[in-house]
């Protein structure tokens, strides 16, 4: 995954771009907003600072999405509730307050990538995502069903959203933290154990609970009985 940062703090830019390559993510900087728009070619997510020097972030979000549907991800200090209502309206898919932890960075970072499915031009992936089937069960994430051996199977939307987010991954590990941000949009005290609540209740549902794999003190992934 290519990233543009657009960050006109040094220091920040210096500790950011190493902790996103030892993520698997290259980075392009920029420390100026004039001309973002013409730097899209290859990029899969904007990282965007609000505050800098020569032009507003909000304006140079809009000047993206006029060009593109690339996701941006606003990173900036302002964290009043008009600043994060102006960015959204701007045309950002998401908005992360500094401080931030680098683990929810990165987790909504591929919530906003897998959310637009966008190609390397810049341009819209088509929107129905593929079907997944392992063994018996069938999810489609496109027209919401899951079927076991052929019969139907009744979740709810959070339950289906975690279900389709480990069968996109086809095998990969899905961390905690990035399901969390995915599907509920947010971290909070008890997420960790809202999500095994949920886990639990999908692998009683699906009646395979070897389907859904647990990865000690990483997160989970979707996995055929014979894996």
């Amino acid at each position: 995954m290519h990233i543009l940062l657009i960050e006109d703090d040094d220091r920040v830019a210096a500790a950011l771009r190493p902790a996103l390559h030892r993520h698997g993510m290259s980075t392009t900087r920029l420390d100026h907003g004039r001309g973002a728009a013409l730097a899209l070619d290859g990029v899969d997510v904007v990282l965007l600072d609000l505050g800098l020097p020569d032009v507003d972030g909000v304006d140079v979000c809009r000047d993206i999405r006029a060009v593109s549907e690339v996701p941006v991800l606003v990173v900036t200090a302002r964290g009043e509730v008009g600043d994060r209502i102006l960015g959204l309206h701007s045309g950002a898919d998401d908005y992360l307050v500094k401080p931030y932890d680098i683990g929810e960075l990165v987790a909504r970072v591929h919530a906003v990538q897998r959310r637009r499915k966008v190609g390397s031009d810049g341009t819209a992936a088509p929107a129905g995502a593929a079907a997944v089937t392992v063994g018996d069960v069938h999810v489609d994430p496109e027209r919401h069903e899951v079927t076991v051996a052929g019969e139907p199977v009744a979740l709810t939307r959070k339950e289906f959203q975690v279900l389709a987010m480990l069968a996109r991954a086809d095998g990969a590990v899905c961390t905690r933290t990035q399901i969390v941000a995915e599907v509920w949009g947010r971290g909070w005290a008890g997420a960790n154990r809202t999500l095994d609540v949920h886990v639990a209740t999908l692998r009683t549902k699906l009646g395979r609970p070897e389907l859904v794999r647990t990865v000690r003190g990483v997160g989970y992934r979707f996995a055929a009985a014979e894996d």
